[in-house]
């Protein structure tokens, strides 16, 4: 459903610590991302994704949009920011994931727009 809660991102320095830390307090699993880089996360929620190099990063939670490119251009128009395209992001990750964006809004706070893949 657009606007809900989609996907959440967790930049860590070292992505094999971060896996023992989260799985261990929080009983998730941890599945290698679809580039070799970083992980799948599975919660009993919102599915997420860990990547590493990026010690001390804030959690990005991405919101469901039907139409990415539409949302970006709204975005836009209502005063705030689209950041360049999430590293790694190809059209293998858009076939298994769908597409990601981070985006800040009229006032400076990150958030993210997701576009599930479509149904095959």
């Amino acid at each position: 459903m657009t606007g809900e809660p989609s996907f959440f991102e967790i930049g860590v320095e070292d992505p094999e610590r971060g896996r023992a830390f989260y799985g261990e307090l929080l009983g998730w699993s941890f599945e290698p991302g679809p580039s070799g880089q970083g992980y799948v996360i599975s919660t009993p929620g919102v599915s997420g994704g860990m990547h590493g190099g990026d010690a001390g990063a804030a959690p990005y939670l991405f919101f469901q949009v039907d139409d990415l490119d539409t949302a970006l251009a709204a975005v836009i128009r209502l005063g705030g920011t689209v950041e360049a395209p999430i590293s790694g992001e190809s059209e293998e990750s858009d076939a298994a994931f769908g597409r990601f964006r981070l985006c800040k809004d009229d006032q400076g706070s990150t958030f993210g727009l997701h576009q599930p893949p479509k149904a095959r």
